[in-house]
């Protein structure tokens, strides 16, 4: 068991995730959800280098995702050049339980101190292949990606699919509700 295993599994925060070795219950169902039976969701390590999803904190939406280098001995760390993208690996697979997507978000201090942002961050429930993270450097420096680096963080969505797109000349019922009309971006003011 690696350093980054145990402190995942150690530590129990008495929240009833019961998802943790160190909680009571932990081989036990959870409390069911509507979605999904026991509130686990099964994580497919496709390399030895992959380390599973963690919450910071019990009460966080999102759950941390790391760089997973495709060569599994590689300390070698991803360059991102100011203006550029890179497409960087989880070695995971995610199940998406029915009714949700996996929304892949930025990380606070990676987007405010790095100027390193997710782009396309949507893992519906179809996908069955890795998950990996478009990163966009849009500060002035290159930054330097460390295999095992926290890169972006996984938050499970509730979402609706039986709505259809019906093309309507008009698609608001009432004047009231044209009384924003087109404004946005700013257009209240900054």
């Amino acid at each position: 068991m690696t350093n980054r295993q145990s402190a995942s599994e150690g530590e129990c925060y008495n929240c009833g995730c019961n998802l943790k070795k160190a909680c009571p219950g932990y081989e036990t169902e959870a409390q069911p959800s509507a979605n999904n039976s026991n509130n686990k969701v099964r994580v497919h390590r496709l390399r030895e280098n992959a380390i599973l999803p963690e919450r910071a904190h019990p009460t966080d939406a999102g759950a941390d995702l790391r760089f997973a280098p495709e060569n599994i001995n590689s300390t070698m760390p991803v360059s991102i050049a100011p203006s550029e993208r890179a497409l960087l690996p989880t070695g995971l697979r995610i199940e998406v339980p029915a009714g949700h997507m996996l929304e892949i978000k930025n990380k606070s201090g990676l987007s405010l101190k790095k100027g390193i942002h997710v782009g396309g961050g949507v893992v519906d429930q179809g996908y069955t292949g890795e998950v990996k993270v478009i990163l966009h450097n849009v500060g002035h420096s290159c930054i330097l990606i460390q295999p095992g680096q926290k890169i972006a963080q996984a938050v499970f969505v509730q979402i609706t699919t039986d709505l259809e797109f019906e093309e309507q000349e008009q698609i608001y019922d009432s004047e009231a509700s044209l009384e924003r009309q087109a404004g946005g971006f700013g257009s209240t003011g900054m």
